[in-house]
């Protein structure tokens, strides 16, 4: 099916705003806009390994060429890189288009100096590994439903994704189910890390001026994290259900109004028929 013109139009200028300008971006605005989300520095693994060290563990000419190319290593059958893939669950390191060697060389600098640093500015979030408590999975659904206005004015997770067994009308067309988002990413931690720095085009353009607070990220990481283990094994219902739902509704209600009002004229006829005679 073709798209409509004026959709093309729409999606091109979403993916120009919202695409990694490399030109005058510094290693440290790089990372966290396309790495940290995937990997910390010092924090741990996440989905992607922890950095810290890296440079110990393999030399800088193949770590510069696994940056800007990491799928034509890996399909190289290179034994590294298809460990580092295993490692992450089969989940292979996007390619960044444009990144040179120059930018990935200055990754390199970055990721070496915080390495060195007690505390680095990329450890993530450290997160309780305690179970999760109703209280956090109530208070999260708050903020995930927008009942609870986000810190910095984002907008609601319910815009633009649904979860399933939970009957929030959600934005399904535009984003995807949530529901099995916590197993997708590998657990706790790195959904949480993946909420800090999304590195999605989307997400990405929409939380870079109005990034989740520190505080509410474990908060919805509960949320989600409840309905993954808890949720019965059926798809959510897609955005176009809930409109035909909510269409149809729409169309019995108008229906029922319309044979109320005319029930009403006709009886108020007969009545006055009645008198007449």
């Amino acid at each position: 099916m073709r798209r409509p013109f004026g959709l093309k139009l729409v999606i091109a200028v979403v993916v120009l705003l919202s695409a990694p300008h490399l030109a005058g971006q510094n290693a440290s605005t790089f990372f966290r806009t396309n790495c940290y989300s995937c990997h910390t520095i010092g924090g741990g693994r996440v989905t992607g390994p922890d950095l810290k060290g890296v440079l110990d563990r393999k030399d800088r000419a193949w770590l510069t060429n696994f940056i800007r190319n990491p799928k034509a290593v890996i399909d190289s059958g290179d034994s590294y890189a298809l460990e580092l893939m295993k490692e992450a669950r089969n989940v292979i390191m996007p390619t960044v288009p444009g990144l040179d060697a120059a930018m990935a060389i200055a990754l390199l600098d970055l990721i070496e100096e915080e390495g060195r640093l007690e505390e680095s500015n990329f450890m993530g979030l450290q997160l309780s590994d305690t179970p999760i408590s109703d209280e956090d999975v109530f208070r999260g659904q708050l903020i995930f439903t927008g009942r609870s206005r986000l810190l910095n004015r984002g907008p609601a997770c319910i815009s633009c994704h649904s979860v399933s067994n939970t009957g929030l009308l959600g934005g399904g067309r535009i984003g995807p189910d949530l529901t099995r988002v916590y197993e997708r990413l590998g657990g706790r931690k790195a959904l949480a890390t993946w909420l800090l720095s999304p590195s999605s085009a989307t997400m990405g353009s929409v939380f870079r001026d109005q990034p989740l607070a520190q505080n509410e990220i474990p908060l919805i990481a509960a949320f989600l994290e409840f309905h993954a283990k808890n949720s019965l094994e059926q798809p959510a219902a897609t955005g176009a259900t809930y409109f035909l739902l909510l269409g149809f509704c729409g169309v019995s209600f108008g229906l029922g109004a319309i044979a109320f009002t005319w029930r009403r004229r006709i009886s108020r006829s007969l009545k006055s028929s009645t008198i007449e005679r």
